[in-house]
């Protein structure tokens, strides 16, 4: 026989987190219905989570019966200082107790009690009887009475909490949990608690001494302090605290434990309630609605229940894009109405308008909302300019839009999707709005298709793509060129239908996209991947970094100098002046008057000049190709960079805010645009100066962690070399290692040619691109390769089966399940097949890497949180390295805890061979901790 499982649920928690969370509602009686609405609400959002996964045999919800409690005969003071209910919410408690019995739940309350105890009486009765018990809250009173038998769940954060949370918490075990919140206090609850004592130091005290009273007892004798001090002075408030903070747990039982056992749960009660109480949405729930969910999910028959409303969407035949039925909100009753829609969906698309792409400054101008296909609408907040004396259309208040978005925004019950959400999560978070749960089109389109299309994974190109739609432009709304205005005066039927067709198309997109990530083996990289990366982004772009200025502008002078100096040497190469610039002058100097042989013409007429070219022609002696080359390094440093980031820096917050896109690059890697910090060159010297420009804070540092050979490392291990591994494991130099397997000796020369085959190699590099790169002949670089694949076969393995199964699958596979597509890889045309596969040998490797790095920085902010590193603001994300920042005193801790989040961020997920070495440098710049 199984075991019983009891769900005791914090019924008041519920109450005032749907009380605060919902709009003001009323019934066809004109009562206040706004929290009965959001408790049922969520009540059923539970009975349907768990009956889709290990359902309860007994559930009771608990309740507060009334304000007066044993603890406030112990101390007058207790919770006096806690405002009375608000006036709307008094009249619907009978009916939440109603909402809870007409679910066929038992509801229990007892006078004199507060619902924790009752909790606690149950826990303790239902653990003596060997049953299991789940408590769900989140609140920290309850955390006590985890034990082994006993976790809690919390429902907001879709979370289940065991005693490794509260020790991550609160640094303490449960048992001795009670010991540190009648040491710190509680001003919400009015227990007073020791002054000057807070969470961390309640817990280092009842680590070192064992509980309170083996505290206040060794207190006389502690070091003299403060703290001190208010030990010995308010030892008869702290052991006053202890008790009231205790949960009482021999209670007389309310209701016996077999008369809460779950017994299915009648629709007849449930559908008289809903229609007394005109939830228009929640009957056609119950009816096999939109959501198709019945509440009957809570029975023991697991197998039979229903998913959770939001978990599969509905594939039925839908309806064309109407805009005509988009509605312009302007009045409080009409946002209302959306935000309870919203609720009863259980589900929302949002999209921001604002007045610029750059997130961490554009003004909000409006947003939109959809709840189903054409159940879309545009809630403008900033239209009509913001000249003071501009004509502004009827539109509601900015303050009053995001008080009443906020909740719904946050609400763990409704599952928000947006499109590049990043983008919105950093307007609105400057508003105090949080967006949670949410899905992402463009990384689902991203985690589904990458490579399968030049276009990309925008909106409107989804939308043609899935949906055969075309939705309006951008510059059809605002215009182009000269004559375009900003969102803010577009007219609002023009704005409207723009701006809610968004909302439409990514509700639409999102209900094709969700069900093909489990049919296509795309959910655990979107789900442990991509997907909580998301606001890990949006908050590294809202930090950004603080740039020196004068530093720049210092080397942008030398900059210029030196490209002016550049100028005068080829120009006397040259014979004469010309425009360096120019192709077609440059081609015509090298290969017409100077001769040089290689001069290849293209359809235009004029001299290749690209990079190869000059590459080739300076390996073969010609000065002056190695000179321009030097000269267009200088030029595009001091045009992208030295200048560029000038005008970069934010004027507010005097940091520049670079912006990441998680769909840039075909492999999954991370790339950054305004500006791009993915391409300033590390090796060079000129690129060291740009990165010194990158600085701290004063009284902090930055801090440099770099993945050391990381495709190597991944190399080793996926095409399972041997040699490699075994020389990682003793942490050997890998280039040394390569250079006595090639060349039988090891110095300057040979490992530096052994770097460059190492690195080559996994970019499927020919011949001749290797002969480039060593400054060799073809030949002698063929028998490179080969003597590689024969000292590391696995290497040349792996290469063809990749080839073999790109070519089969259409696609290759990182560790962690990311498909890249290869739709050329069979291309009839030789240049177009090869670069196919050259980048489908790299990108299993390069794609892990990704993803590893990823992993990393979705870990990295709960950790250093964890280790009271609060203050440590993650900035940068540059190929394998991760830029900090951070007080000088925290370097010693954070590098360790930033050194073991990177070194284990495969796991569990994936298992390495190979260990994952992580190099860490600080200094007060960018440059510096390298």
């Amino acid at each position: 026989m199984s075991q019983n499982h009891l769900y005791l649920v914090d019924g008041s928690g519920y109450i005032f987190r749907a009380y605060h969370q919902l709009p003001p509602l009323t019934n066809p009686q004109g009562q206040p219905v706004g929290a009965v609405y959001g408790y049922t609400a969520m009540l059923w959002k539970l009975a349907a989570e768990l009956g889709a996964a290990e359902g309860p045999t007994h559930m009771a919800v608990i309740l507060d019966k009334g304000s007066h409690t044993f603890r406030n005969d112990m101390y007058d003071q207790y919770k006096a200082h806690r405002p009375p209910p608000p006036e709307d919410l008094v009249p619907q408690f009978p009916m939440i107790r109603d909402a809870t019995r007409a679910f066929s739940l038992p509801c229990i309350e007892e006078a004199g009690f507060e619902a924790d105890d009752i909790i606690a009486t149950y826990t303790r009765a239902a653990i003596a009887a060997g049953w299991h018990v789940t408590i769900v809250s989140s609140d920290k009173d309850l955390m006590q009475l985890i034990q082994p038998g006993v976790d809690m769940y919390d429902t907001m954060k879709n979370e289940r909490r065991g005693p490794d949370y509260v020790m991550g918490k609160f640094g303490v075990a449960p048992e001795q949990l009670g010991d540190v919140l009648a040491l710190m206090g509680d001003s919400v609850d009015n227990v007073p608690g020791v002054p000057g004592i807070g969470p961390k130091t309640a817990a280092k005290l009842i680590t070192e001494y064992g509980d309170l009273e083996k505290v206040l007892a060794a207190a006389p004798d502690m070091k003299p302090s403060k703290m001190r001090d208010n030990l010995i002075e308010h030892s008869e408030m702290a052991r006053l605290s202890r008790r009231l903070v205790e949960l009482k747990s021999d209670m007389a039982l309310p209701e016996p434990l077999d008369a809460l056992t779950l017994k299915g749960i009648p629709e007849a009660p449930l559908r008289a309630f809903l229609e007394h109480q005109g939830f228009k949405a929640l009957l056609n729930r119950l009816s096999g609605g939109a959501a198709k969910v019945a509440p009957t999910s809570l029975t023991q028959d697991a197998a039979a229940a229903p998913a959770p409303p939001m978990a599969s969407p509905v594939a039925a035949p839908v309806a064309p894009i109407d805009r005509s039925a988009y509605e312009t909100v302007v009045t409080a009753d009409a946002l209302d109405r959306w935000i309870a829609a919203a609720h009863g969906e259980g589900i929302v698309a949002i999209d921001t308008e604002t007045d610029s792409l750059d997130s961490t400054s554009a003004r909000l101008v409006g947003i939109s909302l959809a709840t189903g296909p054409n159940a879309a609408c545009y809630i403008p907040v900033g239209h009509g300019g913001t000249d003071m004396f501009a004509e502004k259309p009827e539109q509601l208040p900015l303050d009053t839009v995001i008080e009443k978005l906020r909740p719904l925004l946050a609400d763990d019950s409704v599952l928000k999707v947006g499109q590049n959400l990043k983008y919105d999560m950093t307007v609105l978070a400057r508003h105090g709005i949080t967006i949670a749960p949410f899905d992402d089109t463009i990384v689902m389109s991203f985690d589904l298709d990458a490579g399968k299309s030049l276009a990309g994974h925008g909106m409107d190109e989804a939308a043609r793509v899935h949906l055969d739609h075309i939705c309006i432009a951008f510059k059809d709304v605002v215009g182009s060129g000269k004559n375009q205005i900003s969102f803010a005066e577009v007219p609002l039927d023009k704005a409207t239908a723009y701006a809610a067709e968004d909302a439409d198309v990514t509700l639409r997109l999102w209900t094709i996209f969700k069900p093909r990530l489990h049919q296509e083996g795309a959910t655990r990289v979107y789900e442990l991947v991509d997907r909580p990366l998301v606001p890990v982004i949006a908050t590294m772009e809202r930090t950004g970094i603080k740039v020196d200025r004068d530093h720049l502008s210092r080397l942008s002078g030398e900059f210029a100098d030196g490209i002016a100096a550049l100028e005068t040497e080829i120009h006397a190469l040259a014979g004469q002046p010309f425009a360096i610039g120019s192709t077609q002058q440059l081609g015509a100097i090298l290969f017409d008057k100077l001769g040089l042989k290689g001069g290849k013409k293209g359809k235009s007429g004029a001299y290749s000049t690209d990079v190869t070219i000059l590459e080739k022609l300076k390996a073969e002696g010609s000065e002056i190709s190695g000179k321009v080359l030097d000269w267009r390094q200088l030029s595009k440093l001091k045009s992208t960079y030295t200048d560029a980031l000038q005008a970069q820096i934010n004027p507010v917050t005097g940091r520049v805010h670079t912006s990441y896109s998680l769909t840039g690059a075909q492999t999954g890697r991370l790339s950054s645009t305004d500006p791009n910090l993915q391409n300033i060159p590390i090796r060079t010297e000129t690129g060291r100066q740009i990165r010194h420009a990158f600085i701290a804070e004063p009284g902090n540092v930055i801090l440099a962690a770099d993945y050391s050979q990381i495709e190597l490392r991944l190399a080793a291990h996926m095409a399972d070399v041997p040699a490699l591994r075994e020389a990682f494991a003793a942490g050997e130099d890998i280039h040394n290692r390569t250079a006595q397997e090639l060349f039988g000796t090891v110095n300057r020369d040979t490992r530096g040619r052994a770097k460059t085959i190492n690195f080559a190699i996994l970019y499927g590099i020919s011949r001749w691109g290797l002969a480039a790169r060593l400054e060799i002949g073809a030949d002698e670089a063929q028998d490179m390769i080969s003597r590689y694949y024969e000292r590391f076969p696995g290497i040349s393995v792996y290469i063809n089966e990749t080839i073999e199964k790109a070519r089969a699958q259409g696609y290759t596979e990182t560790l962690f399940g990311r498909k890249t597509w290869f739709p050329r890889i069979t291309a009839p045309l030789q240049h177009e097949r090869q670069g196919a596969e050259r980048a489908a040998i790299n990108a299993p490797i390069q794609g892990t890497s990704a993803d590893i790095i990823k992993r990393a920085m979705v870990r990295m902010g709960p950790a250093l949180e964890a280790a009271g590193l609060d203050r440590v603001k993650m900035l940068l994300q540059v190929h394998d390295e991760l830029v900090f920042e951070l007080p000088e005193g925290d370097v010693e801790a954070a590098s360790a805890v930033i050194r073991t989040v990177m070194e284990g961020a495969a796991e569990p997920m994936v298992k390495l061979s190979v260990p994952l070495g992580v190099e860490i440098g600080t200094g007060p710049s960018w440059g510096a901790a390298h």
